[in-house]
């Protein structure tokens, strides 16, 4: 099972998207699952009220912090390299799907769906597979 097929594991196991996807690279990271887990809890839905950023887009910005940044606290110095990153990868899914932000890519307004949660996940998942070389 890859990456991407575990993240549509937990989702239908009752995690939000924003804890399916972190809680499928948590070796990346480096940390328990149950942290990652708590950790985002408040990022699914689209930070929680559909109107913000996607939580599987939320969750691929957490596991790139997590694995980019170099954890200097007397001298934050990978923030440019980490925003960078995060940047790169947020067009791609971008691209693929035409926004980041929940409410849209839900079709709430608009009616028009853009891409499902399951599809959401599915993507990041892939993009950071992809970015993890596998």
């Amino acid at each position: 099972m890859n990456r991407a097929e575990k993240a549509l594991d937990y989702h239908k196991k009752g995690y939000n998207c924003s804890q399916a996807v972190a809680c499928a690279f948590c070796d990346k990271m480096g940390m328990e699952e149950v942290a990652v887990f708590k950790m985002m809890e408040g990022f699914g839905f689209g930070d929680s009220d559909s109107y913000g950023t996607c939580g599987a887009v939320a969750a691929m910005a957490a596991v790139m912090g997590m694995v980019k940044s170099s954890g200097n606290l007397e001298k934050p110095d990978s923030k440019g390299t980490t925003y960078a990153k995060v940047r790169e990868l947020n067009a791609k899914f971008r691209e693929m799907n035409k926004s980041t932000i929940c409410r849209d890519l839900k079709g709430m307004d608009t009616g028009v769906v853009l891409r499902s949660c399951d599809g959401c996940i599915e993507d990041t998942a892939k993009i950071l597979m992809e970015e993890f070389g596998e």
